[in-house]
């Protein structure tokens, strides 16, 4: 495997120093998150070139949040020119097929994905061909189906709503009520996003494991749903992966004085997350592709839900979000009594490493164990979940490795 377990800090500490010192001269190679992004850019992943891949929308924004999260963490890197240009090639790309409103709405909720990297570039460019798309994604939420309770579908499947949709959307409209919103759409748009989220939350929290199944259908016709909630039968990991990167992603994000909000979400993500930590593979650390079954014949530790949680839990750590100490107030922090947190994040991330990523020989950095699309239009049986292939050089899962990877950076830098 490409990096070792037992060298794992001392690798982060010698290609950080290296990062943050560019003008040092050194021979030292670049962290592996920048390694996994340079790879990507190699694979042309992350621009949209067709929707054969119904996860193509998703994949582009993705894409755009991860690689601006590199130039956040590096902004000195040598490889910053590239990044900014191909952030820019993957929106461009997405700009011609987003920008109709009412085709918006044909897209499941993955579209909006790209709309904190259309909004960023406005603002850096002047450009209107990306106020023209993010003004269109954000009216293709107040014209998208919802069920009788309010809650947004996540696709055609009538009534049919997902955690999945939660990381696309509110992230984008935190950033929207930021950048463009006026006081008035600022409140409603922050009561609906809370309202989406809790939704989810009532319909889908399992007692039992503290966890949350996939989606719910609201009518409680699917095959799968069940009789008194709606709810579908199963955790599975990447969907509660999107929702865990939503609510830490969405809580950096939130206005100041969004009181309600910040409490909401931050409570959210204080009492998930050790439900997280305990749902973690004893021996690896990593997490199942469903997690209410683990150790089950034909269940497997999966990659992208695992490195989903690394970064979750590493980053509500930095942002004090998971701090015993007070409620998170904004300030950055790996104090509070979170060292445990960080203990299982980093046990986790050494077995992904190890075990997931796949050194080419070529310069270039393979990814392995993530899961195909899973999708609530199916039997939703464990049988289902666990027959569903496993694709080689996911970006869904290598995105995510990227994320979990500067998460851990950042913990090196801290000392």
């Amino acid at each position: 495997m490409y990096l070792s377990t037992t060298s794992l800090a001392h690798w982060c500490l010698f290609a950080l120093s290296a990062t943050a010192l560019p003008n040092a001269v050194n021979h030292a190679s670049p962290p592996i998150s920048i390694q996994m992004a340079q790879s990507i850019i190699s694979r042309s992943q992350g621009i949209l070139i067709s929707q054969t891949d119904s996860s193509a929308l998703l994949q582009a924004g993705f894409t755009q949040k991860v690689f601006h999260d590199i130039l956040s963490t590096y902004a000195n890197s040598s490889l910053a020119p590239e990044l900014n240009a191909y952030i820019t090639r993957s929106t461009d790309s997405v700009v011609p097929v987003v920008s109709n409103t009412t085709r918006d709405t044909k897209y499941p909720l993955d579209r909006l994905s790209s709309g904190n990297g259309l909004l960023r570039l406005w603002q850096e460019t002047g450009d209107e061909k990306y106020r023209t798309a993010f003004e269109a994604l954000r009216k293709s939420v107040n014209l998208q189906p919802r069920n009788d309770q309010g809650g947004l579908w996540y696709y055609v499947y009538p009534y049919w709503s997902y955690l999945d949709g939660m990381f696309s959307l509110t992230p984008f409209l935190a950033a929207y009520t930021n950048d463009v919103g006026n006081s008035s759409m600022t409140e409603h748009t922050l009561e609906d996003m809370v309202f989406q989220l809790d939704l989810l939350w009532q319909r889908c929290y399992s007692q039992e494991t503290g966890l949350l199944v996939h989606g719910y259908d609201a009518s409680h016709t699917a095959v799968w749903a069940n009789s008194a909630t709606g709810a579908s039968p199963h955790v599975w990991g990447r969907s509660l992966g999107w929702y865990c990167m939503a609510l830490i992603d969405t809580l950096e994000l939130l206005p100041a004085n969004a009181s309600h909000a910040r409490q909401y979400i931050g409570s959210r993500f204080q009492q998930l997350m050790p439900a997280i930590v305990a749902a973690a593979d004893g021996k690896t650390g990593a997490w199942w592709q469903l997690m209410d079954r683990p150790g089950e014949e034909g269940n497997y530790l999966e990659s992208s839900a695992s490195s989903m949680f690394v970064y979750s839990l590493l980053k509500g750590v930095r942002l004090g979000a998971l701090s015993t100490d007070a409620a998170w107030n904004g300030t950055a922090s790996y104090s509070g009594g979170q060292s445990a947190y960080v203990d299982v994040a980093k046990k986790a991330y050494e077995y992904i490493a190890d075990t997931f990523v796949v050194h080419n020989g070529n310069g270039t950095l393979g990814w392995n164990g993530t899961v195909g699309v899973c999708s609530l239009n199916s039997t939703a049986s464990y049988e289902y979940y666990v027959g569903q292939p496993i694709v080689y050089n996911s970006p869904l899962g290598s995105l995510a490795f990227v994320r979990a990877s500067l998460e851990v950076e950042r913990l090196a830098l801290q000392g």
